[in-house]
């Protein structure tokens, strides 16, 4: 554990620290006031696809719970709250009627930052895809990035007034490959060409909400939230670098080459040849226009070594073991230094705007005993990666704010809640709050920094 007044005098004073959250992982509510299921609400009534059939259905009931919530936030310090929202509560079909109700919920969530000195740090979409969707192909159909459009035109006009910063996506990495290739998140595909349509589609999708919002709220800083992985070869050969450079371009390149650059790996083109989906004419230039942030999610790294099998997919690779004994409960293993890496890498590769790390925490199931949860190693985990972030800025790199994942306990998806990431502890069965160690300590580092002296963009 690094002191908290010695890890801040390493920080610029308009460091921004804050807290994330994501809308199905914390809501609850599911059928309330309008909102109609997203593919979460439908994939985990499958058997066998969330542990213990575990859903949002009520998660943290986080809903009904806002102002508790939101006097929780405060009380700890934190100067932002980064949060999504839920496409199904403002459009239930994701075309057609827009829900007030929904909107109303936003506009007290936002609210209610504002009245306690809170930043509001809005996500458009976390992976809650209006299930009516999926009729038409969900994100495998063009027309989805387009109806994604008009959910990013209302959602602006009605609360980005009060936003300090919006983005597009969270980790379109998950909702395509985990989604449509590895068919380990909702929808549950398993299919390279579901995948890749899903790819495309998506980064198309972001480019077009950047026009939405940027024609609404021209002032609100506008960028893109990415699980960049910081991929390392298995060991020294030709072949597992080699490995580890396909695999760089197919997990981080199938998103940052057409957003910064204009363009699709050509490794990745060349590869899959005419399993490519089609890019119409104009498509690049709409998905790379200029960011004013991007958001970098880090947890692990991806250590590869080259498949040599015929037939293997594209990027022809396999998991190498760790390196580091340590990890957490969820088994990620813990290397602070990848992530200092794999930030110089990606300001080497793209010409990338200032960036905060939006998501970072560890997965510890430490228990409530006599009133408190001691977490250590979760408080270890992030004074070493904020000492990292600390590094990134002492070699110049951009890096504006870090939010701590996650404020609380939570759903944590095909994991259901078997695995705990929060600060805050909670009891699913009364929904009791209970601030951890690491929550106690993050609010000591938070103190040491004035409020209201950051701007986003």
């Amino acid at each position: 554990m690094i002191d908290p007044k010695t890890l801040a005098a390493r920080f610029p004073g308009d460091f921004l620290f804050g807290v994330a959250t994501a809308a199905y992982q914390i809501e609850g509510a599911a059928r309330a006031d309008g909102r109609k299921p997203s593919i979460w609400d439908a994939f985990s009534k499958m058997p066998g696809r969330v542990h213990n059939g575990d859903s949002g259905d009520v998660a943290c009931d986080h809903y009904n719970r806002l102002d508790e919530d939101l006097d929780l936030i405060k009380e700890m310090g934190v100067e932002a709250y980064r949060f999504s929202i839920a496409w199904p509560r403002i459009i239930p079909e994701g075309v057609g009627r827009i829900n007030e109700k929904g909107l109303d919920f936003y506009d007290r969530l936002v609210d209610g930052c504002k009245a306690r000195g809170i930043k509001t740090y809005a996500t458009l979409y976390h992976w809650d895809l209006p299930l009516a969707l999926m009729g038409d192909g969900g994100w495998a159909a063009r027309s989805t990035a387009y109806a994604f459009q008009r959910y990013a035109k209302v959602v602006m006009a009605r609360i980005g007034d009060r936003l300090d910063a919006v983005a597009t996506f969270n980790e379109p990495w998950c909702s395509v490959w985990l989604s449509h290739l590895y068919g380990i998140h909702a929808p549950g595909e398993r299919n390279m060409r579901a995948a890749l349509a899903a790819m495309h589609h998506t980064n198309l999708a972001h480019g077009l909400a950047v026009e939405a919002i940027r024609h609404v709220t021209p002032n609100v800083p506008v960028g893109l939230v990415l699980n960049a992985h910081a991929v390392i070869a298995g060991s020294d050969s030709a072949e597992d670098k080699a490995a580890a450079e396909r695999a760089f371009d197919f997990h981080n390149g199938a998103f940052f080459g057409p957003v910064f650059k204009g363009e699709y790996p050509k490794s990745l083109v060349s590869a899959l040849g005419d399993k490519m989906p089609v890019v119409e004419n104009g498509d690049l230039a709409v998905i790379n226009q200029k960011l004013d942030w991007w958001g970098l999610n880090y947890y692990t790294p991806m250590r590869v070594l080259d498949d040599a099998r015929q037939g293997a997919e594209f990027p022809a690779t396999q998991p190498a073991p760790f390196v580091n004994p340590e990890k957490t409960d969820i088994g990620w293993e813990i290397f602070p230094s990848a992530m200092t890496d794999l930030v110089v890498d990606l300001y080497d590769c793209y010409e990338l705007p200032e960036m905060y790390i939006t998501e970072n925490g560890a997965c510890y199931n430490t228990e409530v005993e006599n009133g408190e949860v001691n977490d250590q190693p979760r408080l270890d985990y992030i004074s070493d990666h904020l000492a990292a972030a600390a590094d990134l800025i002492s070699k110049g790199l951009p890096v504006k704010g870090y939010f701590a994942w996650s404020l609380m306990d939570n759903f944590e998806w095909a994991e259901g809640y078997s695995m705990r990431f929060g600060l805050v502890h909670v009891d699913y069965e009364t929904q009791v709050r209970t601030v951890k160690k690491s929550g106690k300590w993050y609010t000591q580092l938070a103190a040491q920094f004035p409020k209201g002296n950051h701007r986003a963009g």
